[in-house]
């Protein structure tokens, strides 16, 4: 069992990871690991050590530069500070291969936050694409003709990613 001085000290790192993400401090996001690493289970990417992480975080404020958390919830586990939260923002940039739609997304994203001790050794986010693809481009008008190649486009993105 994990004693209440350790998940104390875990809920402070995982909350200050949360903050610094919205601030876009990558230093101090980063710092909240010995060794950056995130799984993103929904596409089964991962991004391992500082540069990867880094890139991560400056692709997807490329994408989403106003993403940002409505926190849910947040429990404890021996391993493990589990959030529930809703991941917002707009689509002003390309997603990989998806070319920016100007629309909003919130979609609703679970993270685990994995620890050795009080040390964060790799944040692990489960979320579903489709949803969030759904917001991205269902809200495109296909009456005009542009938006058929950008829909064309982000499909085939979309293909790419997943």
């Amino acid at each position: 069992m994990v004693n209440n001085a350790v998940r104390a000290k875990r809920e402070k790192i995982v909350r200050d990871h949360f903050e610094d993400e919205v601030a876009q401090e990558w230093d101090d996001v980063l710092a909240t690991f010995p060794h950056p690493r995130y799984e993103i289970i929904a596409t089964g990417v991962e991004h391992d050590g500082y540069d990867e992480v880094l890139q991560y975080y400056v692709d997807t404020r490329n994408a989403f530069p106003d993403q940002r958390h409505e926190l849910i919830e947040l429990r404890h586990s021996d391993d493990a500070v589990i959030t529930e939260f809703y991941l917002m923002g707009t689509h002003l940039g390309p997603f990989g291969a998806i070319p920016a739609t100007g629309n909003e997304f919130k979609v609703r994203m679970t993270a685990y936050f994995i620890f050795e001790g009080d040390e964060l050794v790799c944040e692990r986010i489960y979320f579903d694409v489709l949803t969030m693809l759904k917001q991205l481009i269902g809200g495109l008008n296909f009456k005009k003709p542009k938006n058929w190649l950008l829909l064309l486009r982000a499909v085939r993105g979309a293909r790419k990613e997943l």
